[in-house]
């Protein structure tokens, strides 16, 4: 009885920590995803990460405001799909076969070190 009370702890304890394993992006390296948001990002979506950048205003539409986006509580994953995908019928095309797996971890980590999200209130 012990046993299987044990056992239940365990696969309970399983389910969350797979959960977070495979719902999130690996870690990256904010300072080299510095130098890889500078190089491609920046023109588009700005220093502020406002969707101001030098070339906004030549795009048929503004470049996502990434504070906005961020602060509407989507997470990690989120951002990742969207530099790996692009997003449809907008300017942002993906960046998947043209930066790594881990280029794309490092910018994910220096864009949410500049940018925390902010969990929705309860």
């Amino acid at each position: 009885m012990k046993v299987d009370r044990v056992m239940l702890l365990v696969y309970s304890l399983m389910i969350p920590i797979t959960s977070l394993v495979f719902g999130e992006t690996p870690p990256g390296y904010p300072d080299h995803g510095q130098n890889l948001y500078q190089q491609h990002c920046l023109r588009c979506h700005g220093g502020r990460f406002d969707g101001n950048g030098p070339d906004a205003d030549s795009l048929r539409l503004r470049p996502t405001n990434l504070r906005r986006y961020l602060v509407l509580g989507r997470g990690a994953s989120d951002l990742e799909a969207a530099i790996r995908e692009g997003r449809k019928l907008t300017p942002m095309h993906g960046w998947d076969t043209i930066l790594t797996d881990q280029e794309i971890y490092d910018l994910v980590a220096y864009i949410r070190r500049e940018v925390p999200q902010i969990q929705p209130k309860s």
